[in-house]
């Protein structure tokens, strides 16, 4: 990117926060501190009102904002492919929401980006996954949590605990949301369990927004995620699968990690990488009779207590 892109991306980037450090800035563009300083003071010098200097942040001056931008064709299209999972992977007042704020977008394309994206709606299709379990009808989670996050409220959650089978309702304070495997999360403090927990959005029964302000410093969406979810002991698997059964695996040999494939001519030998072995092993017996497994030996243990359960019940 040249200079002049860089000062324009960077004026856009001040209208679109309230403060942006200089090391935000520098990161995005991979550019020194010293370059961000320079840039900054030729949007000065060129009469933009910012305000802030170096070491705590700027922000542009109340009042002053930028004519309508344009968009790029690469920009428009980025939209539009995120409109499409959107309407997919959320709920339908937000997806709704999302289309609606298109529409706005798309009022301010040229013609011929209007006459691009029109020439490939039809042939860009983002598919739910079958064993997707749907929301429960009338409960349209996301809103109403990013909503509690922004103000800071508690929230009031009617949840179905899975594995204690029980309906509970309890005081959230919301951290955050994230998307793993399928499935939309609320990580937040649980004040019934005075700890952290995580609410799948399809267990929700009911959300509500209270008038109670969140008090309490949480710690950041991703420190969480880091501590709970990237300390996990994993696991590397190596199975030699028939070829002819290997076709029949399909997306589940990507839902288990797999990470690698080597075509062995009848076989194909595949490597994945887990954190939960005892779950990987019931997987696995579902193709046993047509797989060796080549590593690790803890997987074969599992596989025969597995075994060994099931003859009990024969």
């Amino acid at each position: 990117m040249n200079r002049i892109d860089r000062i324009s991306a960077i004026l856009i980037q001040l209208q679109s926060r309230r403060v942006v450090k200089a090391q935000f800035i520098a990161d995005r563009f991979d550019i020194s501190l010293r370059t961000v300083y320079r840039d900054i003071r030729t949007l000065e010098e060129a009469g933009v009102p910012i305000i802030g200097e170096a070491g705590t942040g700027y922000s542009l001056a109340d009042g002053y904002r930028l004519p309508p931008i344009a968009f790029t064709l690469e920009e428009a299209t980025a939209l539009f492919t995120a409109e499409k999972l959107v309407e997919t992977l959320t709920d339908e007042v937000n997806s709704g929401s999302y289309q609606s704020a298109m529409y706005k977008v798309r009022a301010v394309l040229r013609n011929a980006e209007k006459d691009y994206l029109a020439g490939i709606d039809s042939r860009v299709e983002v598919l739910k996954s079958r064993r997707t379990t749907q929301l429960h009808e009338g409960v349209n989670p996301m809103q109403p949590i990013l909503k509690a996050i922004a103000e800071k409220k508690v929230v009031s959650l009617k949840y179905f605990s899975y594995y204690r089978q029980v309906h509970t309702e309890r005081c959230v304070e919301p951290v955050g949301v994230f998307y793993l495997d399928r499935y939309w999360h609320l990580i937040g403090f649980c004040r019934m369990q005075n700890d952290y927990r995580d609410f799948r959005f399809d267990r929700m029964l009911d959300v509500k927004l209270t008038d109670e302000n969140v008090v309490k410093q949480h710690p950041a969406l991703k420190t969480y995620i880091d501590n709970s979810y990237h300390e996990r002991d994993v696991h590397k698997v190596v199975l030699r699968v028939d070829k002819k059964m290997s076709l029949h695996l399909g997306d589940e040999k990507l839902y288990h990690g797999l990470v690698g494939e080597v075509d062995l001519g009848d076989e194909i030998e595949m490597t994945f990488l887990t954190g939960f072995m005892e779950g990987f092993a019931r997987w696995f017996l579902f193709f046993a009779d047509y797989a060796t497994i080549i590593e690790p030996e803890i997987l074969r243990e599992k596989a025969k207590e597995v075994i060994d359960k099931v003859l009990l019940k024969l």
